[in-house]
C-alpha cells in the first residue's frame, strides 16, 4: 500500500514565506449562516476562525504575496528560480497554472511551471517533485507553492463542510545544497483513488467509478468515511515512513500533519505515539486551507521560534484522491 523509503536528496530549504486573507470568518459568523454553533464546532473541528479571500482575490494573488513575503523576509534573489510548482485545488483558471502566473508576476525568465493537483498532500507532493528537479541536475532552484481559495468552491449551505474551510498561501525556496548533501531524508506515498468518491470536486465526469458526482463545482466530503480513512491509513502511513528510515516517534523534533481537523490530529498522534505537545498545526486559526496547511503551520513555528535549525520534521499530507505523501526532513533555517 505505501512506498517509503530513505531519499537521495540534494535539496534544501533556503527560505520560506506566508500571506492570509485580511477578511476573518469566526464561528459566531457561521452560526449567523447555518445551523451550527461555536461549542459545537470547536469539540468536533477544533478550529475557532478561518481567513476568507476578497471577492477579487485569487489563488495566484495569495501565492504571489506568499513569494513576495519570502523575498522580503529572506532577501532571496528569485531571479533565476528555474522551476515553479503550485499545490493548489483551487486555481483562477486550469490553465494558464498558478505558477505560470507568479512566473509572469516576477518576471522570471527561462522558468518552468506546473501545478500539482493532489489536494492536501499537494504540498508535500511537490516538495517530493522538487528534490527530483534537483537531483536529476536540470534545475538548481524551485519555488514550492502551495495556495488555496477554498471558500471560492465551498458550499455555504452545508453545515458539515462550510465550517472547516479556509484560505491561505505559502510558499518554499527549494535550492540545490552547496555541498551536495541535501536535507530531505525519506519520503512516502500511497494513493486509493477507490475511495476518491468521498472527498471530490466535480468537474466533467457524472461519476467516479460506479459512484455519481454531484455537479455543483463544489467541495463534497463524506466526513465520517474521510475521518475513518484518515485515522486508519494515514496513521499506517506515518509508522511506515518513521520505521523505513529506521527512525522512532522520540527522535522527531516536530509532526506536521495536514491540518484537516484538530480532533483527527489528536486521533492521528494517539495511534502513531506522537505526542500532540509535538505537532505543528494552523487548523485553530486558519481552517483547513488544504495544499497550504502544512507550509502555514511551519511557517508560524518559525515566526514563533519553537522550529530551529537543526531540527527533524515528518510532514504528512492526506486527502482527497484519496492521496498520503509523506517527508522526513532536516530544517536548515
Amino acid at each position: 500500500m505505501f512506498l517509503a523509503g530513505p531519499l537521495h536528496s540534494q535539496a534544501v530549504i533556503t527560505a520560506i514565506g506566508a500571506y492570509v486573507p485580511e477578511r476573518v470568518l469566526t464561528n459566531a459568523d457561521l452560526e449567523a449562516m447555518v445551523d451550527t454553533n461555536d461549542e459545537w464546532i470547536v469539540q468536533r473541528t477544533g478550529i475557532s476562525e478561518r481567513r476568507i479571500a476578497a471577492e477579487n482575490e485569487y489563488a495566484s494573488d495569495l501565492a504571489i504575496s506568499a513569494v513576495r513575503n519570502l523575498v522580503e523576509r529572506y532577501g532571496s534573489d528569485i531571479s533565476d528560480v528555474d522551476y515553479i510548482l503550485t499545490a493548489t485545488s483551487s486555481p483562477d483558471t486550469v490553465f494558464p497554472s498558478v505558477s505560470a502566473r507568479v512566473q509572469a508576476a516576477f518576471g522570471i525568465l527561462a522558468c518552468g511551471t506546473a501545478d500539482v493537483q493532489a489536494a492536501c498532500a499537494g504540498f508535500v507532493s511537490g516538495l517530493q517533485m522538487a528534490n527530483g528537479l534537483l537531483l536529476g541536475g536540470l534545475h538548481r532552484k524551485v519555488l514550492v507553492i502551495g495556495t488555496e481559495t477554498l471558500s471560492k468552491i465551498t458550499d455555504y449551505t452545508d453545515r458539515t463542510t462550510c465550517i472547516l474551510f479556509g484560505d491561505g498561501a505559502a510558499a518554499f525556496l527549494v535550492e540545490t545544497a552547496a555541498d551536495g548533501q541535501g536535507s530531505f531524508n525519506a519520503s512516502s506515498v500511497s494513493t486509493q483513488g477507490e475511495s476518491g468518491h468521498h472527498l471530490y470536486r466535480s468537474a466533467l465526469a457524472p461519476a467516479l467509478g460506479e459512484f455519481p458526482l454531484q455537479a455543483s463545482g463544489r467541495i463534497v466530503q463524506n466526513g465520517r468515511e474521510v475521518y475513518k480513512w484518515a485515522v486508519t491509513n494515514v496513521s499506517e502511513g506515518v509508522k511506515t515512513l518513521l520505521e523505513a528510515n529506521g527512525m522512532r516517534t522520540e527522535e522527531l523534533s516536530w509532526f506536521v500533519p495536514h491540518s484537516a481537523n484538530m480532533r483527527m490530529i489528536e486521533s492521528i498522534c494517539d495511534r502513531t505515539g506522537i505526542p500532540l505537545e509535538k505537532t505543528l498545526h494552523s487548523v485553530t486559526n486558519c481552517g483547513n486551507t488544504s495544499a497550504a496547511s502544512i507550509p502555514l503551520a511551519i511557517d508560524a513555528a518559525v515566526k514563533d521560534g519553537r522550529l530551529k535549525r537543526g531540527d527533524s520534521l515528518l510532514l504528512y499530507g492526506f486527502g482527497g484522491g484519496l492521496t498520503q505523501a509523506g517527508l522526513l526532513l532536516r530544517w536548515t533555517l
